[in-house]
């Protein structure tokens, strides 16, 4: 193949498919994700209070959709993006003053960030079912 006909070959600007896949690049997308996701979730919290404030029956109606094993799925999705999110906020925070930007370092921050969104869910929904 010439030189001509490889440089034509090759893409006009870099995509995901020639990337390998790494810690922070994976994070860097599910902190995309969560983020939309917390918007929907949102919608969902705005929907519970709208209920309490709506009358019994519709508040009974909703929180038994929400309390029901579908609900407290999405529930504990929306605790769990709400936890990555916000861990991936102050990692972010650390980064623009330029903290934490060494390879080993952001990889390792990467990993914490996953691992401490899910035991701070898991923490917050064992609390949250003693006090009930």
């Amino acid at each position: 193949m010439s030189s001509q006909e490889l440089q034509n070959a090759r893409p006009l600007s870099p995509h995901l498919s020639i990337y390998k896949p790494i810690p922070t690049m994976m994070m860097s997308i599910v902190h995309r994700i969560t983020g939309i996701a917390l918007y929907f979730g949102t919608l969902l919290i705005a929907w519970w209070l709208f209920a309490a404030a709506s009358g019994e029956a519709y508040f009974e109606w909703v929180n038994g959709i929400m309390g029901s094993l579908i609900g407290r799925l999405i529930l504990f999705g929306y605790t769990w993006a709400l936890m990555h999110h916000m861990i991936g906020g102050i990692k972010h925070l650390f980064w623009d003053v330029g903290l934490g930007l060494e390879k080993e370092t952001s990889t390792r921050l990467a990993y914490m960030s996953l691992i401490g969104s899910v035991i701070l869910t898991i923490l917050i929904w064992v609390v949250g079912y003693m006090v009930r």
